[in-house]
């Protein structure tokens, strides 16, 4: 009773952030007509809505938690990540997002297998890239659904002191609820309020933590403190190089992430374009601003981390830091960040397990029906992961997002300005780029270069060779 008496407002702001939720559920499942409205929101929607959708898909509880947190042992370098992110941004909507859309639009393509297939036609096995590609969506969304749950769940135990277990459990029931009930449009709808209570939370984090750390101009006596100066030295917490392929497999997957690229096939028209890089590129402008120092200010206030992870968790959970009400609405802004991602996530993962395997085994099974059973069926097996989680929110999220970058990167970003390259091309290439990413990382070469810059490299190579051969011909 004292607990709920304590954070009644916790609990009210809750009820209403689960409402809208249902009540966007409900809106999604009234306008989804067949698949494609389900899967891309029928193509009609605007930039200022996909923009927010955008960027709140990509800052979740990786930016909230493991972002912010990193800054602690790695110091100012940690930024580098930040810097690349925004103008990944631009990159994505700029030189991948126009052109997607169009393609997109004419080949009818719903998931990012479909747009493959259509731009790479393989006349001797016509599902084999389909279902290649979709296999590596699948295993990269569980993978980035673990750290999501692993976010998600430090926060709930250290704040409502329940054991991580039920932390879990309860982040699941929410999403799976929303996601499977009103696809694309009620992902993106949601995303909207989850957008704007994120953006509220990175600042409220921000001048509360400076502000317990003594303000923002302290920073200043960490540089000078020879037990943190450290944190302002290149190559001190991590070898340059390594950070650098960090900060570009981190960046690389907002140019060839499909719950990223799923954004630009909804877009009504090129216009739209236009108006969402603008919006998501401030929006992640100010999420990252508010969040990346967080680290840095936490030697003030904490001693000897050893989990980065539970420095936004335990501080939101101080009251010497935190008022109880302003806890009360971070927690809700934490929830919101993991749900903007684990929403679209589950949905990308979903639809093509239905469409681009399923579908191609069995087609006489209703399209529309396997892909709600599959968000169910993908949010438990995650659920049940992140229970025992392979490694941190930071390493999960970089190793997804190399393996997507290395499978990805050349059969998108150079597929849609070179006519070169088939199907055979693009599958080299995959196998190659994540053969030498596991070698790579097995070798432990990583501690001196990240895995994603020999496995691009080679990824890239291979498209280019085989590619060219298939044009000659």
């Amino acid at each position: 009773m004292n607990w709920l008496a304590e954070h009644w407002f916790l609990l009210a702001l809750f009820a209403l952030y689960s409402g809208l939720l249902m009540h966007n559920a409900w809106v999604g499942q009234r306008l989804t007509r067949h698949v494609g409205d389900y899967y891309v929101g029928g193509r009609n929607l605007g930039g200022v809505a996909v923009g927010i959708s955008f960027f709140a898909t990509f800052a979740s509880t990786n930016t909230y938690i493991g972002h912010a947190g990193r800054g602690y042992a790695w110091g100012l370098p940690w930024f580098t990540l930040a810097i690349f992110i925004l103008v990944f941004v631009v990159l994505s909507w700029r030189f991948v997002g126009v052109d997607l859309r169009r393609y997109a639009h004419r080949w009818d393509a719903l998931t990012l297998p479909d747009f493959l297939a259509a731009r790479f036609p393989d006349a001797a096995s016509p599902d084999r890239l389909r279902v290649a590609s979709a296999v590596v969506i699948a295993f990269c969304s569980l993978l980035y659904l673990v750290a999501i749950f692993k976010g998600a769940g430090n926060l709930f135990e250290q704040f409502f002191d329940i054991p991580y277990q039920g932390a879990v459990l309860l982040t699941l029931v929410i999403v799976m609820a929303y996601t499977s009930i009103g696809g694309f449009v009620s992902v993106v709808r949601t995303d909207v309020v989850q957008g704007v209570l994120m953006i509220m939370g990175a600042l409220t984090i921000f001048y509360f933590v400076t502000a317990a750390a003594g303000g923002v101009a302290r920073i200043g006596e960490l540089a000078e403190s020879p037990e943190t100066s450290h944190l302002f030295e290149w190559n001190a917490g991590v070898p340059f190089a390594v950070l650098v392929g960090i900060a570009l497999s981190g960046s690389l997957k907002l140019l060839v992430d499909p719950r990223q690229l799923s954004r630009f096939f909804a877009l009504r028209d090129e216009r739209q374009v236009r108006i969402g890089v603008w919006v998501s590129s401030l929006g992640l402008l100010i999420v990252m601003g508010g969040l990346f120092p967080i680290g840095l200010y936490a030697h003030f206030l904490m001693d000897n981390v050893v989990d980065t992870d539970l420095i936004v968790p335990t501080l939101v959970s101080d009251h010497a830091v935190f008022p109880p009400m302003v806890a009360d609405f971070l927690i809700v802004a934490i929830v919101a960040a993991a749900m903007s991602s684990m929403d679209s996530v589950l949905l990308v993962a979903a639809s093509v397990l239905s469409r681009d395997i399923v579908s191609i085994r069995f087609p006489s099974l209703p399209t529309l029906g396997v892909t709600r059973l599959a968000v169910i069926g993908f949010a438990l097996v995650g659920a049940v992961i992140a229970l025992h989680p392979p490694g941190g929110i930071v390493e999960i999220t970089i190793f997804s997002g190399s393996l997507y970058a290395v499978c990805f990167f050349p059969a998108i970003v150079l597929g849609l300005r070179w006519r070169g390259g088939d199907a055979n091309a693009v599958l080299v290439s995959m196998s190659g780029g994540v053969i030498v990413l596991l070698l790579w990382i097995s070798s432990g070469l990583s501690d001196s270069l990240h895995e994603v810059f020999p496995a691009l490299v080679v990824s890239c190579a291979f498209y280019a060779w085989f590619g060219a051969d298939a044009a000659r011909r």
